[in-house]
This record gives C-alpha cells, structure tokens and sequence, in this order.
C-alpha cells in the first residue's frame, strides 16, 4: 500500500510542469532572485539547508557551510562560514560562491543584502511547517536541477504523513502531552513551532501549546497540567536519558511518571526543518499512540 500511494505521488508531481533554474525567480521570501544558469559553488546558511542539500544528492555542489552543518558525514569536512546568525562575510567572499542558499528565521538581513550588492545571489527558504518542508524539498530540486531526486523525496514524505493520519483518524484518544528541552531549565514548546505540528499530527495535545512559541515552566506550573506523556530532548547534549529523567521521576504524582511515559528522543530527529523530521513524527505518534504504531525506539 505505501508502495502505490507513493508512486500515485510521484506520477503527479512528474505531471507538474516544471520551474527555469536559471533567470529571475521568486524565493520564499518573497525577493526576486538572479540565479546563475549553473550553480558549481553553493553556500549554505543554515544547518538544515545543508541536509536538504545532501538529501537530494547534489552535496557536491557545496564549498561551504554554517557551523553545526553535521548531517550527513559528509558535511563536516566542508569549510565553515560563521554560525547561521552571524555569518562570516569575509570567508563567504572567499569561497567565491556563485548562490547562497539562506533562511528567513535566522540570517542577518543586512549580511544578505550585502551579498547580494557584492554580487552573490542568495535565494531564501523560510520553512514553518511539514507542508512547507514539502515545498522547500520542491523548489530546491529544481533550483538545483535534481526534479527527480526531489519528487521521489517529496512522494515519501507525503506517503508517510498520510499513513500517520489515516491511522490516527481511527482513535479519538487524544493523550496530554509535555515536551521538554534540554535539562534546565525547563523549556518547552508552544503552537507556532515544529514539535507542536509533530505533537498534534502524532496524535497527541501539546498542554503548553499557547502563543509563547518557548515558554518556561516550573514544577508547580507543570503539576497543574498532569501530562500523561512527557518527552525530553536534549538539544545542548552532554546529557545521560537518566539525568534528563531525573527531576522527573521526583514527582510520581504526574500521570506521566506514575505511569512510566516518561520518555527521551533523540534531539536529532526534531530540531532542524529537514525530510528527516519524519522520522521525529514516527517515533512521536509510536510514543503517544503504541497501541496503533508499536512500541517507541526511545529510551
């Protein structure tokens, strides 16, 4: 059945008439973009746009990269031009790129205007949701001629989501949900974030889902709320599962730790707008429902 459902997928996207890679285009911000008629030296901006990168095979077009661009391998080995928010205009010139691939929450404006007055092209993605993963994987396909790499990524993406939905449509269990960042304090997430989309599509409710995108909580704030799961990641690192349990596990009044649903995930799947938070979205939906996805991979 995934089989078929994807391949339905792709006969549709292969159908869709296709985008110039070369002239003006539009980015995601809404800018227009000169973009060279072949891209031999691409910048990216961000860790994330240097996953998609990779994912759709074209990792050898790369000269440079932000810090923190570890996925794949690979990319570790590439020159380092500052963090995504202070960009190293200096080491970007130097590279002599011919397109930077940006992003909207996070690149400096004024060190993208000044690329592009030094005559750098940057086109801009600005990934919010799933959905606009989808159309990122898209648009950088075929930025970067790789449309069938692109459409075969994207008819997967779609299958998976669409099986987490249909079987999610078959439970009106909807269990309350905690999500935790890092140790401490005590972060979490709020509804205008990617974890929320995964809480919510996974079959969960994000008891903190309010305005704040990353609210803090105390224990007395999170004993009102009673979640019957919590999940902890540790996006800083340097921390055991046991240690990011363990103010947890001092309030056996919670549902979550009465019950042992008390979980740790791999930061990984979650943090960056990549394909791979599908992956997030599956160990999500086998932690909140196992009764209708198996057991969760988390510890």
């Amino acid at each position: 059945m995934k089989t078929k459902i994807i391949n339905i997928i792709l006969i549709y996207l292969l159908s869709l008439p296709t985008a110039a890679t070369a002239g003006e285009i539009i980015d995601q911000a809404g800018r227009t973009v000169q973009v060279p008629d072949k891209i031999s030296r691409l910048i990216s901006l961000a860790p994330s746009i240097t996953e998609i990168v990779y994912a759709l095979e074209q990792g050898e077009k790369l000269v440079g990269a932000t810090q923190y661009s570890t996925h794949p391998a690979a990319a570790q080995k590439l020159p380092r031009v500052g963090s995504y928010v202070r960009l190293d205009l200096e080491k970007i010139i130097s590279l002599k790129p011919n397109l930077c691939l940006g992003i909207k929450d996070g690149n400096p404006e004024h060190t993208v205007s000044k690329l592009e007055e030094l005559g750098i092209p940057v086109y801009v993605i600005d990934p919010r949701n799933l959905d606009d993963i989808v159309e990122v994987t898209k648009r950088l396909g075929k930025l970067l001629g790789a449309e069938e790499t692109s459409n075969i990524l994207v008819a997967e993406m779609l299958s998976r989501m669409t099986a987490i939905r249909q079987k999610i449509a078959l439970t009106d269990t909807k269990p309350a949900v905690f999500f935790q960042i890092d140790a401490a304090p005590i972060i979490t997430v709020g509804r205008d974030t990617f974890i929320h989309e995964l809480i919510t599509l996974a079959g969960g409710r994000n008891v903190a889902g309010g305005p704040d995108p990353y609210p803090r909580y105390n224990w007395e704030d999170i004993l009102k709320l009673q979640p019957e799961i919590v999940i902890v990641a540790s996006m800083a690192g340097g921390h055991t599962p046991e240690e990011l349990k363990s103010g947890w596990l001092k309030w056996p009044q919670i549902p979550a730790v009465k019950n042992k649903r008390l979980y740790v995930v791999d930061a990984d799947l979650i943090d960056r707008p990549t394909p791979h938070l599908l992956d997030g979205l599956e160990e999500f939906a086998r932690i909140i429902h196992p009764e209708i996805f198996g057991e969760p991979d988390a510890k």
